[in-house]
């Protein structure tokens, strides 16, 4: 029997490597991608070593102009048949709008959302007729309202999140499913490297481990899940906001959000 095989971007790190993990567990093959060559080799070399998988690494840095493209073609140039799309790169950054360079944040939309996206359709374009393939889009709970102090970031996975709804109601009658996981504050380097480990939001939450987030999203995008967020509290937010003023959202964000 043929075993399936997944893509996973960001996998070095964090809920992508969790993620990798996790689909060695089930016997998948795995096509993983990252910046980090060190990092992505030594988990080849773990998950070659503890299960029965083929391992292939990519070193894709998404956030750069047609990386996107790049890696479907590297992918598919060896002979690599996807059955599993998990777009997990990403990365967000703590700081007043119009105090950070524009460089940071057009790298920010290039890989939340522009390779995200592309990566998506080109996936989707080729497993049309196929009557089967399933995409984990990583999107946040920040998706939910607006984030000042964080809000290119917010409304990046906001976006992530409605694409994500939208496609897998389109292509479910193709047989593909689309699930969006929305994780809050988990114990990857996400907090380090955007700083928000500053913010109120992170000191006043219980953090979730990575490996919980991960299989919350793989158990949800093997049922075809459109929607999933992990932790019970994260659950009751998104539900209340529904009924509030939107300046009233904003502004508790922004009072969450402060340092």
């Amino acid at each position: 029997m043929t075993k399936e095989t997944v893509l996973i971007t960001g996998a070095s790190k964090g809920i992508g490597r969790e993620l990798a993990i996790i689909f060695a567990e089930k016997g998948c093959n795995l096509l993983l991608a990252a910046r980090s060559e060190r990092e992505l080799s030594e988990l080849k070399v773990l998950l070659e070593k503890e299960y029965a998988v083929t391992v292939q690494t990519f070193y894709s840095d998404l956030s750069l102009p047609d990386a996107a493209q790049h890696l479907f073609e590297a992918v598919k140039s060896q002979g690599n048949d996807v059955d599993y799309l998990v777009n997990n790169a990403g990365f967000g950054d703590y700081g007043a709008f119009a105090d950070t360079y524009w460089e940071r944040y057009g790298k920010m939309i290039q890989l939340n959302v522009t390779s995200l996206t592309q990566l998506t359709h080109l996936f989707v374009s080729q497993w049309r007729g196929r009557k089967k393939g399933k995409i984990l889009n990583v999107s946040s709970t920040a998706a939910f309202q607006p984030g000042p102090m964080m809000a290119v970031y917010f409304a990046s996975k906001a976006f992530v999140l409605s694409l994500s709804e939208a496609i897998d109601n389109e292509l479910r009658a193709e047989g593909i499913t689309v699930t969006a996981l929305c994780p809050g504050p988990t114990a990857t380097h996400f907090g380090e490297e955007s700083k928000m480990n500053a913010s109120q939001l992170v000191k006043n939450v219980q953090i979730a481990s990575a490996r919980s987030v991960a299989l919350m999203g793989y158990r949800a995008m093997m049922k075809g899940k459109p929607v999933v967020i992990h932790g019970a509290m994260n659950k009751v937010a998104p539900f209340f906001i529904r009924f509030m003023p939107r300046k009233w959202v904003t502004r508790l964000s922004a009072q969450i959000m402060k340092k």
